[in-house]
């Protein structure tokens, strides 16, 4: 690969907010130059403030591993109205739904954790969700709220509260 290939696919500059299926929103802080097992590679250093964690992709495996610009606008738009929606519980067994809700969260689509968002949600008036669902749906609404707040350039506690004013329309 020559100099000029790996600058090609340069996709994100230092200070730019990224999505990483597995971790969430990030923040691209350098991309640095790295020799690993003789071989030199670029990759993009992405830190991730909430968790205290620093990730280093080969910037020629970037989007192949899944790592995305925000979401734009009419995602957004898409994924509140996802919110708004009828929630869509399967009849299938719970280890079953489970293990596609951490699918949905850890593909990080935003509007598919939106989805599972919405699944999961509970009204005052029903029953206590299981640890399990909570644990789901906390994920779920965590990894949206700081994509939300990226994009809407909003703190946590206002992307939050926009959110659970929207899965309250529904109801109403």
């Amino acid at each position: 690969m020559t100099k000029k290939t790996a600058n090609d696919n340069k996709n994100f500059k230092k200070g730019d907010h990224i999505v990483y299926p597995a971790h969430g929103v990030g923040r691209v802080t350098g991309v640095e130059k790295e020799t690993v097992a003789g071989f030199d590679i670029e990759v993009y250093v992405v830190s991730f403030e909430q968790d205290k964690m620093t990730l280093r992709v080969p910037t020629a495996k970037a989007t192949s591993a899944g790592m995305r610009a925000l979401a734009n606008d009419r995602i957004l738009k898409n994924a509140m109205e996802t919110l708004k929606g009828k929630p869509k519980i399967k009849r299938t067994m719970w280890s079953r739904r489970a293990q596609e809700y951490e699918a949905k969260i850890n593909s990080g689509d935003l509007i598919s954790i939106a989805e599972v968002v919405r699944d999961l949600h509970r009204q005052e008036d029903q029953p206590e969700p299981s640890y399990s669902e909570r644990q789901l749906y906390e994920s779920a609404l965590d990894r949206m709220v700081r994509e939300v707040a990226a994009v809407e350039k909003l703190d946590r506690d206002k992307a939050l509260e926009m959110l659970t004013k929207t899965l309250t329309k529904k109801a109403a």
